[in-house]
This record gives structure tokens, C-alpha cells and sequence, in this order.
């Protein structure tokens, strides 16, 4: 279960204390910095801020903690691409959150920020609290403080990842996340799908299913409580949705034909899916709190993929309703439709960018696969990354990165071909491999978790 934070501003000298369910946190107070260290990530390609993360101070249990934090912290930063984490054994001193650092001993390293911290035990409890300097102004850029349960320090970490990026970016982090995906196991020709959720960095996996039957196309409700998802539970292939603090599960309802590929409504409110009948496939809503359902295409083409956009007026969907699989774009009520895609290839699993810039898709032209992005009226397709089969986008809350899938192809003993999780930068850069502990498949990345 996601906790809740809530947050109150403090004057300087005094803290910020914010509810993270059995986690506190403490705005440090900073003083005004001469300078600004902030990277611009608009680019293409963006040279790495040089950023030191000493090991948290502390002893016992907890010094192995904050020794294990800063290790994610590290971990998260360089994972973005953005950031370039120093070699520790090159650190020339060891500083605490609580005191300023000699800012002489971290410029020849080349460090253009640093980053200090300390734990301590308290009860049955732990004070984690960090500062992040600007080295060459010599100032406090953000600090911390995070009072937590011994378990709960991996979210720490996480959260001070996010402070991190966001204060030297100016974007939301994107680290405090959890991916739902499917892990495949079992011979190709009989495998075993279940439901799984780890942390965005591979962390925490468990199983959500038991493999007793297909489930695929998992999706996040907004609140990153409750997943809707397609399984063949009851011998039909339907939407189910699954509240993720019980594991229990329902059905959106018995309709004729078989429902899938559901996306939750930004307000969490309705969700939209396809549903097959008669050799058709057509989109509907169906209000979760008690609303009706509406359909919102019709007609004998294959309609699916539904999403909407960001702000909930729009849906972007693909079809086959002018005789190849192209993308289009309605109002969310289902009137206004218009074709957006007109490359060559075939356009599929289109999902619109939490930023509303952008909408990613899937392509496929002659032989090859493709990920990429155009802008919601069909301009500026551009194509980040390709393969024998990549498959299955979706985006970082930030809107700055795209999870996806890859699989390669079989040899003639069946072997290989095992899908794996990928991210990609939106410029196409720093592609990088998501730790799984088997094949996976169908990845949905949650809001940032509260």
C-alpha cells in the first residue's frame, strides 16, 4: 500500500514535517544560494552532472542503512542518464548531513554537487535525513529529514533520489515508483503468465496471480492502489480489477464478447477497454463508481487500444478502419474522430505522455519493430528505439522516459526470444535494462506514490 504524505511549509530554522504513513520528513533549512546549478534536459544529448553521494553516516544497524540509501540514491541518478555519481574511493573526506562540507576537498574531484547525509536509530525507528550542496557556490541547495520504520528505508531512498532530480532539473523525479508487468516463465509453447509489481528499480518483486491463468495488459488506476488488467480467469478473456492493499479482485461486468486492453479515466472515475463481438472490436466506458456503460466507436473495424489524454477530453485509440492499423483521436465522448498517423507501417498500443505533449506508440514496418512519439496532431513522429520486437510503451510520470519490452527471436529448438524490460530516454538516448527475475512482458508505470 502507497502512503499518504502531507506536508506544511516552515519557516527557516525551523522544519517541514511531512506524513509518509509511518514516515516523517524535515525540510532542512538552506540559506539563499549566490548560484543556480541546473541542468537543462531539453536536449538531445546532455553531458552528466558530476554529483558526489558519500555513504550516510551513522553505526550499527543504522549506519548500514544509510550506507544502503545512499547506495540507491546513487543507483537512481545515474540510472536517469543525467547525473554522473563519482567513484567513492576517489572521496578525499567523510562529511554528515549536519554539518557544512569543505567544499575544497570535493572541486578537484571534479564534483559539481554533493550529497550528505546521516541515519540514526530512534526506538524502533530511523532518522534519515540528507543535504544537497551546489560545490562550486558553496550552498545549500535542499535538505531533508525522514523519520521512518527500519523496512521503509528503500522509499527513502527513492524520495531523496526524486528531491535530487527535481531540484537540479526542475522536473518531478520519477524514482518513488512501482512497475506492474508480466512474468513469463515456462516453454514458449505453454507459458506461464502471471501478474507481478516490483519497484521502478527492480526492487521488492512479488507475484500478484498464481499462474493458473493467462492474465496480460496490466494498467495503473490513478491513486496506484488498484490495477485493471486482462485475464482468462473465467474461461473468456475479460477486464478484472485488482485492489492492490486486499489482492481482491472483480470483473467490470458480464458482457457479451470478450473485454480487454482497459486504461483508467485521469480522475479514476471510468475506465475505457475494447470489447470484441461479431468479428468487431469497439470501444466502451463504464463508470467504476456505479456509472453506466457507453460506447464511444462502432461499426466492423478492430478498434482497441484506448487512452486518454491527460487532461481527460481526449482519447487516442488505434484501428484498422481504413484498411490498415493507424492511429486516431476522438473526444472523449466519442465524437470528433480524426486520423493522427501517416508514416508508412502499421500503428498500435498508442499512450498518451502524462505531460500531454506527446503520444508514444508501437510500429510496425516491413519486418521490424518500432517505439516512438509524435505530437498529439500526428506531427513530429520521431523513433527511439527498434528491434526484431519491442512492444508495449509506457511513460515515467514525469513524461521524460518510456518503459518498454523487447524480445528477440527464436532459434528452431524454440530457444530464446525471452522478453525483457527496457527504459529509453524521450530523446532516444540511455537505454538501459530493467532487472526482472525472469522474462516480462506488458509493463505499466505508476504515478508517483504518495
Amino acid at each position: 500500500m502507497s502512503a499518504v504524505i502531507r506536508a506544511r511549509p516552515l519557516q527557516r530554522g525551523m522544519s517541514r514535517r511531512v506524513c509518509l504513513g509511518s514516515a516523517v520528513a524535515l525540510l532542512l533549512p538552506a540559506l539563499p544560494a549566490r548560484a543556480d546549478l541546473r541542468l537543462d534536459i531539453t536536449r538531445g544529448q546532455i553531458q552528466p552532472v558530476p554529483i558526489a553521494i558519500p555513504a550516510f553516516a551513522g553505526g550499527g544497524a543504522a549506519g548500514q542503512a544509510g550506507a544502503a540509501i545512499a547506495g540507491v540514491v546513487t543507483k537512481d541518478l545515474q540510472s536517469s542518464g543525467l547525473f554522473r555519481p563519482l567513484d567513492p574511493h576517489s572521496f578525499l573526506a567523510a562529511v554528515s548531513a549536519g554539518s557544512q562540507p569543505n567544499f575544497a576537498d570535493w572541486k578537484p574531484l571534479g564534483a559539481q554537487a554533493l550529497v550528505t547525509g546521516s541515519a540514526q536509530d530512534q526506538g524502533n525507528g530511523l532518522q534519515v535525513e540528507f543535504r544537497l550542496w551546489d560545490v562550486l557556490a558553496g550552498q545549500q541547495l535542499t535538505g531533508f529529514a525522514y523519520t521512518t520504520t527500519p523496512a521503509n528505508w528503500r522509499r527513502i531512498a527513492h524520495k531523496i533520489a526524486d528531491a535530487i532530480y527535481q531540484r537540479i532539473t526542475g522536473e518531478e523525479g520519477y524514482f518513488d515508483t512501482r512497475i506492474a508487468y508480466i512474468a513469463d516463465s515456462g516453454p514458449a509453447q505453454n507459458r506461464i503468465r502471471r501478474l507481478a509489481i516490483m519497484d521502478q528499480d527492480g526492487a521488492n518483486n512479488r507475484y500478484l496471480t498464481d499462474g493458473r491463468y493467462i492474465v496480460l495488459t496490466p494498467r495503473f488506476a490513478p491513486s496506484a492502489q488498484e490495477i485493471a488488467y486482462l485475464s482468462y480467469a473465467g474461461g473468456q478473456p475479460n477486464v478484472y480489477l485488482m485492489t492492490l492493499e486486499t489482492g481482491q479482485r472483480r470483473s467490470i461486468g458480464n458482457f457479451p464478447g470478450m473485454t480487454f486492453a482497459p486504461r483508467f479515466s485521469p480522475d479514476g472515475g471510468r475506465l475505457i477497454f475494447s470489447r470484441a463481438e461479431g468479428g468487431a472490436s469497439n470501444i466502451f466506458t463504464i463508470g467504476l463508481g456505479g456509472g453506466g456503460l457507453s460506447r464511444l466507436t462502432s461499426g466492423d473495424a478492430i478498434n482497441t487500444s484506448p487512452c486518454y489524454s491527460p487532461d481527460g477530453s481526449q482519447v487516442v485509440f488505434n484501428s484498422d478502419r481504413g484498411g490498415s492499423q493507424q492511429l486516431y483521436v476522438m473526444s472523449a465522448g466519442g465524437g470528433g474522430t480524426h486520423r493522427i498517423s501517416f508514416g508508412s507501417g502499421k500503428y498500435g498500443t498508442p499512450v498518451w505522455s502524462p505531460r500531454g505533449d506527446l503520444i508514444a506508440f508501437t510500429k510496425i514496418d516491413g519486418d521490424t519493430f518500432y517505439i516512438g512519439v509524435m505530437r498529439p496532431d500526428g506531427s513530429g513522429e520521431r523513433l527511439l528505439t527498434q528491434d526484431y520486437l519491442v512492444e508495449g510503451p509506457t511513460w515515467a510520470p514525469n513524461g521524460r522516459v518510456l518503459m518498454y519490452f523487447r524480445e528477440g527471436p527464436m532459434d528452431a529448438s524454440g530457444n530464446g526470444g525471452a522478453p525483457r524490460l527496457f527504459t529509453i530516454d524521450l530523446t532516444g538516448y540511455n537505454k538501459r535494462e530493467v532487472p526482472t527475475p525472469g522474462p516480462a512482458s506488458d509493463p505499466a508505470w505508476s504515478p508517483l506514490l504518495q
